[in-house]
């Protein structure tokens, strides 16, 4: 079992592993993020509480989803006691089930069919396969626990400016679903 009300930096690498399964689509997770609220200036919470992301405050295994660069919903777990906002963002991951519904939903008519390991490969197409929207803000997540702990490596976070160097990025290595590692990962 995982126990949300920890730091979100303990949290992550339990969730390698793990299913979120949302709309009718299932993910394992294969790597994620963790952002650390008021201590970390990369989190969306760092500045306090807003209409946006007053999710992430609220009470952890809930859904914290925003919508980045006016074209992706990406979707956070939100982790540690209600008010810290903090969170681990979903990267990437593995389809389990529903894979035509996440083709549906990401393969655009004119472009070549999306091979499979890219299907969930980074935090917008994840949440397009999901079909994560701003509604589904604060809701509860349906998430089914690992049999077993996976190899898994952390390292620098990836597509951020500020507090880039930190090793909040967790990963499995080898997996086809993750982004492109950059830094020097530890081995966990």
């Amino acid at each position: 079992m995982i126990d949300f009300l920890q730091p979100a930096n303990v949290v992550a690498p339990q969730l390698l592993g793990c299913v979120i399964t949302h709309n009718g689509v299932s993910i394992r997770l294969t790597e994620v993020e963790a952002y650390l609220g008021a201590d970390d200036p990369a989190a969306h919470t760092y500045r306090g509480k807003t209409a946006r992301n007053a999710a992430m405050f609220g009470p952890p295994g809930r859904l914290y989803v925003y919508f980045s660069y006016g074209i992706h919903h990406n979707g956070n777990i939100v982790c540690a006691p209600e008010g810290d906002g903090q969170g681990c963002l979903m990267r990437g991951g593995e389809v389990v089930a529903g894979e035509d519904l996440a083709r549906e939903r990401r393969q655009r008519p004119d472009r070549a069919p999306i091979a499979y390991e890219n299907l969930a490969r980074g935090p917008g197409n994840l949440g397009r396969a999901l079909g994560l929207e701003l509604g589904d803000n604060g809701t509860p997540v349906e998430l089914t626990l690992r049999e077993a702990e996976p190899e898994w490596v952390a390292g620098p976070r990836i597509g951020i400016s500020k507090n880039a160097d930190a090793p909040w990025r967790f990963w499995i290595p080898g997996n086809k679903t993750v982004s492109t590692p950059r830094g020097a990962p530890k081995k966990r």
